[in-house]
C-alpha cells in the first residue's frame, strides 16, 4: 500500500476536458465520488468517465485528500453492469457492479490485496464541485434547493431550516422537507428545533454583559462567586477561573451520565463535582465539558439575581426579539409549529424512527445552560447577526465589543490536524469554536442533543453567516449545508462535502461488518454468572453519579441508573451489557459486579468515562433493614458461650439497632443486606440474625474477622 500512496503524489494534473455531447453517449460517463478502505487512513477518490463518440470510455482518477489529480486509468471497460478499471500507473485494478439507475458503483480495488471501493455518482448540480480548484465562479445560491433536496434524501433527514445572512441582511429564510413526517407537516422559518449546544454562546453572553456591568472579571476564581464550589482536588477547587469554566479547558472530561440519566437539580450537581475526577491538569488539553457551562451559567443567573433563564430572557431573547424562542420541552410541543424529534442507526440504509421528547426533564433543565434552548430559524438569524455586528442590534450595543471579540478569539487551542485541507486548525473561544474554511476565519457552533442537530456559522471578515436546523439527531448535514453555502457565496468550487461524508460512512460500518464477521471480540464465550441472579438484585450508589437498581427481568435484570432504565444481557462472567441497538445511546454499555472477601455481591463497576478510573457503586443496605416493624424483632439479649453476661441488642431513635456488653461502649449496626448488619466502627465484624422454622428469631452468627460464634437470643416468657 505504501507504494500507491507514494505515486498518487506524483501524478500530474491530467488536461482531458468533459464533452457533454460525449458523455451522454453512455450511462455511466459523467463523474462519481468513492472511499478507498484501507489498513490505514481513507482515501476519498473521484472518478471521472468520458464517452466517445464511438462508444468507448476513457477515465481518469483523483485523490482528494492527497492533491493527486488526473491520475490516468490505463484501461476502462463496460461489459453489462459490470465495470473494469486498470491502472498501471500505481500497479492497480478495479472490478465493480453498476446498479440499475446508474448512480452507484460497488466493487473492490486489487493492488497486493483486495480493498473495498464503492463509488457514488455525483448529481448534476456538483458540476462545480470537479472543476480545478480555485476556479472563480459567481456568488449565488443557484441550485441550493436540489442540493438540499438530495443530501436531505441521503441522509434521510425528515426536516430542514436555513437562514443565510449576507451582510447585514437576512437573505434567506426557509424550510424543507417535514417537521412531523407521519403527518407530512412542512418545516417553516418559525418551526421550532433545539439548538443543543448552540446555547452555551447564550450563557457566554450573558456573561459578557454581566462583566460589562463589573459584576464577573473572567479571570477570577469561581470560588469568589460561588464560595461553595469545589472540585475533586483543592487545586482545582481554588484556582479555576470563570474563563476556564467556558473554554473547555478545566481538566475534566464529559462526565455526562452523572446529568443525562438523571432529573438532579443544578444544586446537586454542583454538589457531585468533587466526586468528579478530572483525567488533565487544569488549562492543559481541551476536554469538551457540559457540566461546566452548567457551572457558569448557574453564576450568571446568580449575578442576575435571579435564574439563568431569566437572566438569557432579559438580556438576549427581549433585547433581540427572539419571541419564538424557549426553554422548554412543554413549551415548544404546545406550540403550532414544533419538529419532532427523529434517530436512526449510523448505517445510511438504517430505519428512521420517531423518538418521544426527553420524559426525565421536560421543563427547564439542570443543563440548561449548556444546551436547554429551542429556536427557530428567524429568531437564530437575529442571533448570528448580533454577534456578526459584534453584540450590537440596532445601532445599541448590547455586548461590548471587546467582550463580543474574546468570545470570537482563540482561547483554547485544540489537538489534531485537519483531516480536510480545506478546513483549518481548530480553536475555542468563549462559546465558539474558531477555525478557517478555504482560508476564511470561521467562527462556529453545533448542537445535537436527542433528536435534533444543529449549526450556527458565520465568517465575520466576510460578513455571511448560516444558521441549520434539523430533526434528525447526529446527522452531518447542518456542516455540509453550511460549508457548501459558503462555496457558493464565496464564488469558489463547490467542495463534495457530501460525497466525502457519504463515503466514510459507508467505510466505517464495511470495517465494523468486517471485524464482526473475524470474531474480533473481546468477550469469552461459554461463561455464567458467578451467582444466582436473585443475589445481584438491589440498590448501589455513587456520590457522583447517583443510584442504580438492580431488579430480576425473567433471565436477566433491568438495572435502572436514577431516571433511565434498560434490560440488561450477560455478556461474560459477572459481566452484563446493554443489548446493541443503534436507536439507544446507552447500547452496549458495560455493568461489571463486583464480589467482596465473603463472597456476596458488594458492588458495580462502570466504564461511564472512559478516560478516567470505573465509576463504581456501593451496594446500599436492604431497604427492609431501617424499617422498625423489620428490625424490632431482632432487639433482646443473646447468651455469649462461656460469659455470664449476655450481648444486649437494643433499637435508638426510630430505626437504628446498637449492640451493647457492660463494661464496653455502645456499638451501632450498620444495616447491610439480608438480616446481617456489621459494626459502625469495624465493618470486618458482622452479625447475622436468624429465625427458627415458624420465623422467630432464635439465634444470630457473629462473625470476627473470619471466625464465627453463635449466640442463642434468650426467649422471654
Amino acid at each position: 500500500m505504501n507504494s500507491f500512496f507514494a505515486k498518487l503524489a506524483l501524478i500530474l494534473l491530467s488536461s482531458s476536458l468533459l464533452s457533454a455531447a460525449c458523455e451522454a453517449q453512455s450511462p455511466i460517463a459523467g463523474d462519481w465520488q468513492g472511499t478507498l478502505v484501507t489498513p490505514g487512513p481513507q482515501l476519498h477518490l473521484v472518478l471521472h468517465i468520458v464517452s466517445a463518440n464511438d462508444g468507448s470510455l476513457t477515465s481518469t482518477l483523483d485523490s482528494i485528500d492527497q492533491g493527486a489529480n488526473g491520475i490516468p486509468v490505463t484501461s476502462t471497460i463496460l461489459n453489462g453492469s459490470k465495470l473494469s478499471l486498470t491502472v498501471d500507473a500505481v500497479h492497480g485494478t478495479y472490478e465493480g457492479t453498476v446498479n440499475k439507475d446508474a448512480t452507484e458503483i460497488d466493487g473492490t480495488w486489487s493492488q497486493g490485496q483486495p480493498l473495498a471501493l464503492d463509488f457514488k455518482r455525483v448529481p448534476a448540480e456538483h458540476a462545480a464541485s470537479n472543476a480545478p480548484p480555485g476556479t472563480a465562479a459567481k456568488p449565488s445560491l443557484d441550485g441550493l434547493d436540489e442540493f438540499i433536496a438530495q443530501t436531505m434524501k441521503d441522509w434521510k433527514v425528515p426536516g430542514l431550516a436555513l437562514a443565510v445572512i449576507q451582510g447585514d441582511k437576512v437573505t434567506l429564510l426557509k424550510g424543507y422537507g417535514y417537521r412531523d413526517l407521519e403527518k407530512q407537516l412542512p418545516v417553516t422559518p418559525k418551526t421550532l428545533f433545539a439548538i443543543g449546544s448552540i446555547t452555551k454562546s447564550f450563557t457566554v453572553t450573558a456573561l459578557g454583559m454581566e462583566m460589562d456591568e463589573g459584576k464577573v472579571d473572567w479571570d477570577k476564581p469561581v470560588r469568589d462567586y460561588l464560595p461553595t464550589f469545589k472540585m475533586y482536588t483543592p487545586e482545582l477547587s481554588e484556582q479555576m477561573t470563570i474563563r476556564d469554566l467556558i473554554t473547555h479547558r478545566s481538566g475534566l472530561p464529559r462526565h455526562d451520565f452523572v446529568w443525562y440519566t438523571s432529573d438532579f437539580s443544578r444544586e446537586d450537581i454542583l454538589r457531585r463535582l468533587q466526586y468528579l475526577e478530572p483525567s488533565k491538569p487544569l488549562r492543559t488539553t481541551f476536554q469538551y465539558n457540559n457540566i461546566m457551562f452548567m457551572t457558569a451559567g448557574y453564576i450568571a443567573g446568580q449575578l442576575n439575581g435571579t435564574s439563568w433563564e431569566d437572566a438569557i430572557t432579559q438580556r438576549i431573547f427581549k433585547p433581540l426579539e427572539m419571541t419564538g424562542t424557549n426553554f422548554s420541552e412543554l413549551e415548544t410541543q404546545n406550540s403550532s409549529d414544533f419538529g419532532q424529534p427523529y434517530r436512526k442507526g449510523s448505517d445510511l440504509k438504517a430505519e428512521l424512527k420517531r423518538i418521544p421528547f426527553d420524559a426525565q426533564c421536560p421543563n427547564r433543565c439542570a443543563m440548561g445552560p449548556a444546551g436547554e434552548i429551542n429556536s427557530n430559524v428567524t429568531d437564530m438569524s437575529k442571533y448570528l447577526l448580533f454577534h456578526l455586528n459584534h453584540g450590537k442590534i440596532g445601532g445599541k450595543q448590547l455586548l461590548s465589543e471587546n467582550n463580543s471579540i474574546q468570545m470570537q478569539t482563540p482561547q483554547m487551542a485544540i489537538q489534531g490536524a485537519p483531516a480536510y485541507k480545506e478546513n483549518g486548525e481548530s480553536s475555542y473561544g468563549m462559546g465558539f469554536f474558531l477555525s478557517t474554511y478555504r482560508g476564511h476565519k470561521v467562527v462556529e457552533h453545533g448542537g445535537n442533543i436527542d433528536g435534533f442537530s444543529a449549526n450556527l456559522s458565520f465568517l465575520p471578515a466576510d460578513h455571511i453567516g448560516v444558521v441549520v436546523l434539523t430533526n434528525l439527531d447526529g446527522n452531518p448535514l447542518p456542516a455540509i449545508v453550511t460549508m457548501n453555502i459558503y462555496d457558493r457565496l464565496l464564488g469558489l468550487d463547490q467542495i463534495p462535502w457530501n460525497q466525502r461524508m457519504l463515503a466514510a460512512e459507508t467505510g466505517g460500518k464495511k470495517s465494523e461488518q468486517e471485524a464482526k464477521d473475524k470474531g474480533y471480540s473481546p468477550r469469552k464465550s461459554g461463561t455464567h454468572p458467578s451467582h444466582d441472579l436473585k443475589d445481584y438484585a438491589g440498590d448501589y450508589s455513587s456520590p457522583g453519579y447517583g443510584v442504580i437498581t438492580v431488579e430480576p427481568s425473567g433471565e436477566t435484570f433491568k438495572v435502572t441508573l436514577n431516571k433511565i432504565t434498560r434490560t440488561v444481557e450477560h455478556y461474560h462472567y459477572d459481566v452484563f451489557q446493554v443489548p446493541a441497538d443503534p436507536l439507544d445511546n446507552l447500547q452496549k454499555m458495560k455493568i461489571q459486579f463486583l464480589t467482596d472477601m465473603d463472597g456476596e455481591i458488594s458492588g458495580i463497576s462502570m466504564p461511564l468515562q472512559p478516560d478516567v478510573k470505573d465509576i463504581v457503586f456501593t451496594r446500599m443496605p436492604d431497604r427492609q433493614l431501617s424499617e422498625r416493624s423489620f428490625i424490632e424483632p431482632f432487639t433482646g439479649d443473646y447468651e455469649i458461650v462461656g460469659s455470664p453476661v449476655p450481648l444486649k441488642v437494643s433499637l435508638r431513635g426510630e430505626n437504628s439497632l446498637i449492640i451493647s456488653v457492660p463494661g464496653q461502649p455502645d456499638y451501632k449496626l450498620n444495616p447491610k443486606r439480608g438480616t446481617t448488619f456489621q459494626l459502625a466502627d469495624i465493618p470486618a465484624i458482622t452479625i447475622e440474625f436468624k429465625r427458627d422454622a415458624q420465623g422467630k428469631v432464635s439465634e444470630a452468627a457473629l462473625n470476627q474477622l473470619g471466625t464465627v460464634v453463635v449466640l442463642k437470643k434468650k426467649q422471654t416468657p
